[in-house]
């Protein structure tokens, strides 16, 4: 499953979760789109059952964006602990599970 978060709720959302992976796109962004459907299905893994996965709108969220450094877009970031252990733009599907098995 998939959160919507925003600047409002992203520190609570980041502190209190021990694993987070962030996806950050953007409306116009085609890539953050088709990208999207290959997210979800990583969500629902097994695996990562104990991970909370967030989608937050980069335009619209300066405040969540500024914490992962965001450059391009799709941008993923993953936390553990409230600290960002990496970032990166990526569109391969096999880049986030390596990023996300950094905090497992």
């Amino acid at each position: 499953m998939i959160t919507k978060a925003t600047d409002s709720e992203f520190q609570n959302l980041i502190q209190t979760n021990s694993k987070v992976v962030v996806k950050y796109f953007a409306n116009w962004c085609g890539t953050c789109r088709l990208f999207s459907p290959k997210f979800t299905k990583i969500s629902n893994k097994e695996e990562y059952a104990d991970v909370l996965f967030l989608d937050v709108n980069a335009e619209e969220n300066p405040i969540a964006r500024q914490f992962a450094g965001v450059a391009n877009l799709p941008f993923f970031a993953v936390i553990k602990d409230g600290e960002l252990v990496q970032a990166d733009t990526t569109a391969k599907e096999e880049s986030v599970e390596n990023m996300i098995k950094q905090i497992l």
